[in-house]
């Protein structure tokens, strides 16, 4: 029987527990072995911690070693620190950003700053994204409540060496200047294997086809297969997570007999499969921007408006443009597009669905 693969936590709920603990610590609490916070699904979840003491200046620290599980992450076994001290009297630090009333979140040492658009991230904060800010300040919350903290708080979220962990990302192309994103949708880290995800695309399939249904809705990710499923109000058996392993679950349908194929995804990944790329994960080749406008040059979009597309970003950036230019024809030309590859490629009939980030059907050819 193979190993089942162990999960793990994102950099954003380290940063989290650690924030939660560095707070703690702040207002007086002792202790300092383990800390508590929520998740984004509504679960709580304990993290050991690495450290857990006062510094000078009225300044608290408190890190937790990122455990990543089985999953091949370049931070896997960083220590992600979190620093605490009341802004009274004191001037706004550089580097933050801020949530809420009561907390300053900063990027320290091995944190990146955003310089370009079309991330998840305005130009200028620090690289956290919006769920670890979001679970970052309920985790500081609670402890305010719990330790009867008054007052604004400064937060600071460091990674020690996360300047030289960066060079193995796509940080720096992205415009991530001097250290790592702090990341995570949910809190946990899935283990990325092969073999395991294959594995559970067919018997996705198998279970499909066992209720008796003779089409399938393959998503990229929980957003866009919720929005596919409210839509269409499909029973949970006709769902398949292929995640980036488009071609393959592309042909498995085909070699289960389904007689058609739902096909949702959001924007990057539609522009990737316009371009018959079979493998969507960024491990198997970075989505440039460039190449993106590319695209559009060879479906036929004239010269003024890829003029008006160069230097993006991001795919990200790319789309937001045309729907600001009320270009939204060209959007639907591309999802027409990825809509062309998949049905070439399982041999059936294909209706493909783009997915926003607000998790809403916002194409479908």
């Amino acid at each position: 029987m193979a190993k089942r693969l162990r999960s793990g936590y994102t950099t954003g709920a380290c940063a989290a527990a650690a924030a939660k603990a560095a707070v703690l610590g702040l207002c007086g609490e002792v202790g300092g072995e383990s800390v508590t916070i929520p998740f984004p699904d509504g679960s709580r979840v304990t993290f050991a911690l690495c450290r857990f003491q006062a510094e000078a200046d009225g300044v608290f620290l408190a890190s937790v070693v990122k455990d990543a599980g089985d999953d091949p992450d370049v931070t896997n076994g960083a220590e992600i620190v979190a620093t605490a001290v009341w802004l009274a009297g004191k001037e706004r630090p550089p580097r933050c950003v801020e949530l809420g009333e009561q907390l300053l979140l900063c990027a320290g040492q091995g944190v990146g700053m955003v310089t370009k658009p079309g991330l998840p991230v305005a130009m200028g904060e620090p690289a956290i994204n919006p769920v670890p800010r979001r679970m970052i300040a309920a985790a500081v919350a609670e402890a305010l409540v719990e330790a009867g903290g008054r007052g604004r708080v400064v937060v600071t979220i460091s990674v020690p060496g996360g300047e030289a962990l960066a060079t193995k990302t796509l940080n720096a192309r992205l415009g991530i200047k001097g250290g790592l994103s702090i990341l995570g949708t949910t809190g946990i880290v899935r283990p990325v294997s092969a073999e395991a995800w294959t594995a559970t695309i067919t018997a996705s399939m198998d279970v499909a086809r066992a209720a008796g249904l003779d089409s399938i809705v393959l998503s990229t990710g929980r957003t866009s297969e919720r929005a596919v499923q409210e839509l269409l109000s499909l029973p949970e058996e006709g769902l398949a997570m292929m995640g980036d392993y488009l071609d393959f679950s592309l042909k498995a349908a085909a070699a289960h007999g389904f007689k058609s194929i739902h096909l949702a995804a959001m924007w990057a990944k539609a522009v990737k499969a316009a371009m018959g790329i079979p493998q969507t994960h960024v491990r198997h080749g970075a989505l440039e921007a460039e190449e993106a406008v590319q695209l559009l040059a060879r479906l036929g979009v004239e010269d003024a408006l890829l003029k008006e597309m160069a230097g993006v970003n991001t795919a990200r950036e790319l789309y937001e443009r045309l729907v600001t230019l009320g270009r939204r024809e060209v959007v639907r030309l591309v999802c027409t597009e990825a809509k062309a590859f998949a049905e070439r490629t399982a041999g059936l009939p294909v209706e493909f669905y783009l997915v926003d980030s607000q998790g809403r059907v916002v194409e479908h050819v």
